[in-house]
């Protein structure tokens, strides 16, 4: 039976292997370009058959950085990346940019199918503090199943000294339906090319199948159900907000999806008040 490793690259990223199989790799401490949003993200994150189902820095957005928590609009500022969204005059480059920084290590730890990356981080931007997160990454790998989840549980809490307004591109920028904020995940490109094939899909709780039924709908979990170019594998990914129902930002001809903290009203957070996010994705072989 196949265990879990980790490899840490002190300063800079974890790698976390199925036996000699590459499954993803935890870059901490991002080098990427102060308009992107530096953040922590996974990439590559692949299946236990080794096919890659991440995107990084895709050249449609840049700043979608595979695997990684982002929110859009900070009171005033933008921790996702890229142009900024506002009423006045649209999407447009602006001095706004805010990043994540990793502080410490608290766990991190493989273990028989169990692995944990548990760290603190602050959310800053050139002349503020704005949240302090502690972020736990739980990995669990079924062998048998030839699957593999992902749990995400975070805590950001308001250290600004004053209440923040979290909003997007629809509840700020006033663009319906641009609601993308939260956990984001940008996948590999062929991954829901249906090329007529039906069994290529997108589906959610409730019996939503496709973009249209699923994007801003309420649902507990999604689902894409996708195929791999040269491999020809087939994949199930799961997205799962284990705390209930929320308006799941979907994409297919660019594939991404997010779970949003907030949809149509921003969401206030009191100083000192704390933002909690749940979230599991499983990486199954149908």
């Amino acid at each position: 039976m196949s265990t879990l490793r980790l490899q840490h690259e002190a300063g800079k990223a974890v790698t976390l292997f199925a036996g000699e199989q590459l499954l993803c790799r935890y870059v901490y401490v991002s080098g990427e370009a102060h308009k992107e949003s530096p953040k922590p993200y996974f990439h590559p994150l692949n299946s236990l058959a080794g096919d890659t189902l991440t995107n990084f820095r895709p050249n449609d957005h840049p700043w979608h950085h595979a695997l990684a928590f982002t929110l859009n609009h900070v009171s005033g500022f933008n921790f996702w990346g890229g142009p900024t969204c506002l009423p006045a005059d649209g999407y447009q480059w602006r001095d706004d940019h805010g990043e994540q920084r990793h502080v410490a290590w608290t766990k991190l730890e493989a273990a028989g199918n169990t692995a944990t990356l548990a760290h603190t981080l602050e959310w800053r931007t050139p002349k503020e503090l704005f949240f302090r997160e502690e972020r736990a990454i739980t990995i669990t790998v079924n062998f048998t199943a030839q699957s593999w989840a992902l749990h995400w549980r975070a805590r950001l809490v308001n250290a600004s000294g004053r209440a923040l307004e979290l909003g997007n591109a629809h509840s700020v920028g006033g663009k319906p339906g641009s609601h993308y904020t939260g956990l984001q995940f940008r996948g590999a490109r062929e991954l829901l090319d249906d090329h007529l094939d039906p069994t290529i899909k997108i589906i959610a709780e409730g019996g939503l199948e496709g973009v249209a039924a699923v994007h801003g709908a309420p649902a507990r979990w999604m689902e894409w159900h996708g195929q791999l170019d040269e491999t020809l594998r087939r994949v199930i990914i799961r997205f799962e907000n284990n705390p209930g129902p929320l308006h799941w930002f979907v994409r297919r001809g660019y594939p991404l999806a997010a779970f949003p903290v907030q949809f149509d009203q921003n969401l206030t957070l009191a100083a000192n008040a704390a933002l909690e996010i749940d979230h599991t994705l499983t990486f199954a072989a149908p």
